[in-house]
């Protein structure tokens, strides 16, 4: 080892030296009581580095974190260290206390643009702004119909809604087909307070397990009897885990084509798209074309059997990324481990708010998925009220599209 490594190496051993941040690490300094930042490509911000243009003691210092070489009886042995991200314990424990009474508050302040002409005739009908509103309630506490009586109640009481709705208007209106694109918007606007902080995203899906069973013919024939499920592809910020964007399909759905659908909807929707990562099941020149075109760079991993012998204009941008992949493979993963955020995403929404879902009808199970992903990114809302400072005003965002005519809508 040179001087420089030899002092990393001492860094590296002393605890509270060194700490993961956003795009690198924070390296204390030796000579002062600040630190120095080393971002992921091992370029320190420390005079040493700056000048003479070469890896500083503090570089190879995180190099050393993450793989320590120690001395053993057996010889030298490499270690691989844990990274741990910092975490803001005392925001977090703010925003959990607070959640529950700033959950209706930010629901009631969302739907508050829902509009809804005024009914002519048949049966009074819960409105769109009561029936949002008490249907994102109810998935958010887990409650059955007859026991999530009660929270409507006292949202009337709290003046959050006119009337309390009967135990089973809300599963009658969770079947309304007109609810699904305001449901869209809302899952949208909830996101949008976050856009100055989210420009990194990732793609997946994960399936969601319903009450229901498939056909007699599966049993009959041997095939078991299994519960059907419902797709939610998405697209989160990986910094807030903010789900920008969603799309519900069959269990079977494809993934690659809806990569489009959802990047162009986050762009469409007011975020700066610099990159996107998403596994290899996103694998296509379209793909990556269309997040060039947004101004961003997509990360995808190739498969086994592509190649870069590929012939056309559309092709361009993929032999770019293909070489990339390939000559470069160390600084795509550091990128790509980004992905994991959506996983942990998926893992939260069910955690909190269940991964089976209780509607019987294929359009109410939609929008109840469509429920808990809105419920998901208001706790994401409230977390980042506490830790960065967000004041979520929904009005600011509001396009007023969320205005159903008379007529269009049927219980």
């Amino acid at each position: 080892m040179d001087v420089r490594q030899q002092r990393g190496l001492e860094i590296a051993k002393q605890k509270q030296s060194i700490r993961k941040t956003e795009g690198g690490w924070l390296v204390k300094s030796q000579s002062g009581a600040g630190y120095y930042k080393v971002s992921e490509l091992f370029e320190c911000n420390c005079p040493d580095s700056l000048k003479r243009g070469v890896l500083c003691k503090h570089a190879y210092a995180a190099r050393f974190f993450l793989k320590v070489e120690i001395d053993t009886p057996q010889g030298i042995k490499t270690v691989e260290k844990r990274i741990s991200y910092p975490q803001a314990w005392g925001a977090y424990r703010q925003a959990q206390n607070a959640e529950v009474k700033l959950f209706d508050q930010l629901v009631s302040d969302l739907v508050e643009g829902v509009e809804e002409p005024e009914q002519q005739r048949g049966r009074p009908r819960v409105s769109l702004k009561q029936g949002l509103f008490c249907a994102i309630q109810k998935v958010y506490s887990q409650l059955s119909s007859r026991r999530a009586f009660s929270l409507y109640e006292n949202a009337e009481q709290r003046n959050q809604i006119e009337k309390a709705p009967s135990y089973n208007a809300i599963n009658v209106f969770l079947n309304r087909k007109d609810i699904t694109p305001i449901l869209h918007e809302l899952l949208t606007l909830t996101a949008l307070p976050l856009k100055a902080v989210e420009s990194n995203f990732a793609v997946d899906s994960s399936g969601f397990r319903t009450r229901c069973f498939g056909q007699y013919a599966e049993e009959k024939y041997g095939l078991g009897r299994e519960h059907k499920w419902l797709k939610a592809h998405a697209i989160v910020g990986t910094k807030t885990n903010c789900i920008t964007s969603a799309i519900v399909g069959e269990e079977n759905s494809a993934d690659s084509p809806n990569f489009p659908v959802l990047v162009k909807a986050t762009a469409n929707g007011g975020f700066e798209v610099k990159q996107v990562v998403a596994d290899k099941a996103y694998s296509s020149a379209e793909n990556h074309n269309v997040v060039a075109e947004l101004g961003g760079q997509a990360y995808i991993p190739f498969k086994s059997n592509a190649t870069a012998s590929v012939h056309g204009s559309k092709y361009r941008l993929w032999k770019k990324a293909f070489l990339y992949y390939s000559l470069h493979s160390e600084e795509f993963y550091e990128i790509y481990h980004k992905r994991s955020n959506i996983e942990s995403t998926f893992a939260a929404v069910k955690r909190k708010f269940g991964e089976t879902l209780k509607s019987k009808n294929p359009k109410a199970q939609e929008n109840e998925l469509l429920c808990k992903l809105v419920a998901y990114n208001i706790t994401v809302l409230i977390q980042s009220m506490f830790e960065l400072g967000v004041q979520p005003d929904f009005s600011a965002h509001k396009s007023g599209n969320m205005l159903i005519k008379e007529g269009d809508s049927k219980d």
